[in-house]
């Protein structure tokens, strides 16, 4: 009698549980893979930054000498200061994707003949490869039949050498990047636009707005959670840019076109470093970069949300 009461309280008790429990249950999984190959390898990069290791020998204890090393190559606007510079540039470019994947997902959001055909024509470089994308680009960029130059030619305007000038390298890999990145934004405005209210738009035409009006005081505010999105990614996206340069210029010419992912490869694992602390040190202020500019647009998000 004992026994079957015990299991009886114990049923009922995970019956009275069961939809509290049954989350949890479901993110398990996903929680151990977030902890197992993000949370832990956060805290070993931070640990291994502060040694001195070849990745094959025994670990030396440098404290923060590794960080020291940095600040020289910033001051003295060394490798360390290019890459960071060229990571600002592609963080304030990049994010022109994101008005481009608006207005590109206004057009699209039309019931006109060959709608379809556009879509898919701007919806393919979202799907293709970044190492496709490179090679396109390098091809495109070609001083000597690239289809950059021989439109330029049209003009009467001599080569240029996009990816072979310290001038313009970081602007020509950035303008590739921007391609897919583009479509990706495109791609969550035309989700957004599906759930926006059709009896705010009427409402707003009786009032008379339209054109720019209508977007910018009616569309726009309920396409927020899009641009949330839009903005996060993107800002990951060229803080962690790393394809494009490595198959378009592996960090050159002389080195101009770093950035601090890149750079990370190269003083760790490339035959120029095998350098793991001071590569760590990198990854380190990279996702401190990243950790800022995320928490600082789910505090908005926070904020907008209690403020309702």
């Amino acid at each position: 009698m004992t026994v079957a009461a015990d299991a009886s309280e114990q049923e009922s008790w995970f019956h009275r549980n069961q939809q509290r429990i049954a989350p949890w249950l479901f993110l398990a999984p996903g929680m151990l893979f977030f902890l197992v190959y993000v949370i832990i390898p956060v805290f070993q990069s931070f640990n291994l930054s502060l040694y001195e290791w070849d990745g094959l020998g025994a670990a030396e204890y440098v404290g923060f000498r590794n960080y020291e090393d940095l600040y020289w190559e910033w001051v003295d606007r060394d490798a360390f200061y290019i890459s960071m510079k060229n990571n600002l540039i592609w963080l304030i470019l990049y994010l022109a994707a994101i008005p481009a994947g608006l207005f590109i997902a206004l057009f699209l959001n039309q019931t006109v003949w060959g709608i379809r055909l556009y879509k898919s024509l701007f919806f393919f470089p979202f799907v293709i490869s970044q190492v496709v994308v490179g090679l396109v680009f390098t091809w495109f960029y070609d001083p000597t039949f690239g289809l950059l130059n021989e439109f330029l030619g049209f003009f009467g305007l001599g080569p240029v050498n996009v990816l072979g000038d310290e001038r313009f390298v970081t602007y020509g890999i950035i303008f590739a990047g921007l391609w897919p990145q583009t479509a990706y934004c495109m791609i969550l405005y035309l989700t957004g636009l599906n759930a926006v209210d059709p009896e705010q738009i009427e409402a707003g035409r009786l009032d008379g707005a339209k054109g720019w009006k209508m977007l910018w005081h009616i569309i726009i505010p309920q396409l927020r959670p899009a641009t949330f999105i839009a903005f996060v990614v993107t800002i990951i996206g060229a803080l962690r840019s790393f394809d494009l340069i490595s198959i378009m210029t592996q960090g050159g010419p002389f080195g101009s076109s770093r950035v601090l992912a890149y750079y990370m490869f190269e003083v760790a694992l490339s035959e120029y470093g095998f350098r793991m602390g001071y590569g760590a040190a990198i990854a380190v202020i990279l996702f401190l970069i990243m950790l800022c500019f995320i928490a600082y647009f789910l505090w908005s998000m926070y904020r907008e949300e209690k403020g309702r």
